[in-house]
């Protein structure tokens, strides 16, 4: 699978955001790397068809994505069994194996709202990472974690990433210097 954008513009405000951004996206994990406020969340947000470009093309980003947004957007009221419930229509049979892997339990009563911030940021990736998807969109999916629960993650994030493309937005390099990068901005 290939996901490729030739020349993207976005401006907001009259500011432009993404200027004539070219690139192609294929199986593994790539990163797209920058300093805060320079085009990464827009950049997925126009991938996952939530905005439209001002000028230039997307082709191959009509398909079936998951995503993990700045914010969790987990039902704070629910427990990590109830929502990957919700979100997903059913518990997948690997989800608790999932969630093992993130130092998370399935079968813990709790809702969210009485877990840490990294344990939500880890149910919102396991969510992501259990759903039906063909492509994943990851916008900063490492903030609030260790380096122990960070290299979890990126474990499993580089599964993923075997059969089909994963773009990870992020700021933080580490631990991905092998993967390829797209630099925006001053990045």
């Amino acid at each position: 699978m290939e996901i490729r954008v030739e020349e993207l513009r976005k401006s907001y405000g009259g500011k432009p955001v993404l200027t004539d951004l070219s690139a192609v996206f294929r199986e593994g994990v790539t990163c797209i790397a920058a300093p805060s406020g320079t085009g990464k969340t827009t950049l997925l947000r126009l991938l996952l068809g939530l905005e439209h470009p001002d000028g230039g093309t997307i082709a191959g980003a009509d398909c079936r994505w998951a995503a993990v947004f700045q914010e969790d957007r987990l039902l704070e009221g629910l427990s990590a069994g109830a929502n990957l419930r919700f979100a997903l229509g059913a518990v997948p049979p690997e989800a608790g194996e999932t969630l093992a892997r993130l130092g998370l339990e399935l079968s813990d009563p709790k809702p969210v709202r009485a877990w840490s911030g990294g344990m939500r940021r880890r149910l919102a990736l396991a969510r992501a990472l259990l759903a039906p998807a063909e492509a994943l969109a990851l916008d900063e999916p490492f903030t609030g974690l260790d380096g122990e629960n960070r290299a979890r993650c990126l474990e499993l994030i580089r599964r993923a990433g075997r059969d089909k493309p994963v773009l990870l937005a992020t700021h933080d390099l580490t631990g991905l210097e092998d993967a390829p990068v797209v630099r925006l901005g001053n990045g």
